[in-house]
């Protein structure tokens, strides 16, 4: 890449002569691809400009360094400075490279994300609610929309399911590898005798999928109204608003009960459903591409146990990477960069090293 840096130079201009056109303005579609592309060509020049720089400041501390007149104090400082500038070589090819992978075709798409109390009744619940809350202020840190298109909640303030939408740049690239089991121990608010329990609950990471990208056949679908109702069985709402819909080829069922209307009700169920689907499918064909060997982290699956959370220890564990951390309360609030990072960074050596066997 270091060699061809002009070529990326060439097509970073070109790009800036075509947003600047008036065709390129006028199609919005078009604006955000070449927007997107502007962007990461003009980080892949900085990083490769001071990869540039770095090495230049290598070659006249050499140079320095092997003045005859150096003496030992001298060079000892030249030669801590020669390391501190090769770890930072080291660091800026590793996030060239990076940029230079495939991109992944979801990765700029919002997302639905599904979490279910599993094991672990109101607990269970309750964490399902904590998590909620650390998606929500992770999303609100990156400056996110978060909207709560269906939920199922208890009367301890816990969640037995909540649907939630979150909208921005780049969403589904931070988010993919939340999908699987979530594992908390700690002492419940109702305990109590002190003793720390383990509850589950599960994760599930859908990419928002436009309607040319599934087909869903009318005939498919099996539409079901009922009222709406808070916890405990007591009907908020005397019409029959909330409504179910049921994919009858796939036996997958959304239900909808949030919105004041059916109709509003009707299309959120619509676009999980489609979400769902689009899931489905993106899996099964990610997998055919992998069937030689098989990615550590990816996309997750529902029933795959991926992360635990231990309040007593402060400590978070995701045992895909075998990555410890003793922030977890920091993390709960929001702070999952580190996390997220390590993640990343774990997954595209895994994509590299498919490239490289294919």
């Amino acid at each position: 890449m270091l060699e061809s840096i002009d070529i990326f130079r060439k097509k970073y201009v070109d790009i800036l002569e075509k947003l600047s056109s008036e065709e390129v303005i006028s199609n919005i579609v078009l604006l955000k691809k070449l927007s997107k592309e502007e962007a990461k060509l003009k980080e892949i020049i900085n990083l490769h400009d001071e990869y540039d720089k770095s090495t230049k400041d290598e070659e006249g501390l050499r140079l320095l360094r092997n003045d005859e007149e150096a003496n030992e104090e001298f060079i000892f400082e030249i030669n801590s400075e020669l390391d501190s500038i090769n770890e930072r070589k080291i660091i800026l090819s590793e996030k060239i490279n990076n940029l230079l992978l495939p991109e992944e075709p979801n990765e700029d798409k919002n997302v639905f994300l599904e979490i279910r109390a599993a094991a672990g009744g109101d607990e269970a619940a309750l964490f399902a609610a904590d998590l909620f809350r650390m998606y929500s202020s992770f999303a609100n840190s990156k400056n996110w929309k978060v909207e709560i298109i269906t939920s199922h909640s208890t009367g301890l303030k816990g969640f037995k399911e909540i649907i939630f939408s979150i909208v921005g740049e780049n969403v589904f690239r931070s988010l993919m590898f939340e999908s699987g089991v979530h594992r908390v121990q700690r002492v419940p608010e109702t305990e109590s005798s002190g003793r720390i329990h383990t509850s589950t609950i599960t994760v599930a990471v859908l990419p928002e999928a436009q309607d040319a990208e599934v087909e869903i056949k009318s005939d498919d679908l099996r539409f079901e109204t009922f009222k709406a109702s808070g916890h405990g069985g007591q009907n908020v709402q005397k019409n029959e608003t909330a409504v179910r819909v049921v994919h009858i080829p796939s036996g997958i069922a959304v239900g909808c009960q949030d919105e004041r209307s059916q109709l509003q009700n009707k299309e959120r169920a619509l676009k999980i459903l489609r979400a769902k689907l689009f899931d489905i499918e993106s899996k099964r064909v990610e997998s055919e591409k992998a069937k030689q060997r098989k990615l550590q982290v990816g996309w997750g699956d529902r029933s795959e146990k991926i992360r635990t959370y231990n309040f007593p220890q402060n400590r978070i564990t995701d045992h895909r990477i075998g990555l410890t951390l003793y922030n977890l309360q920091e993390i709960m609030n929001g702070s999952m960069d580190e996390l997220i990072s390590a993640l990343r960074n774990k997954y595209n050596e895994e994509r590299k090293k498919e490239i490289e066997f294919n």
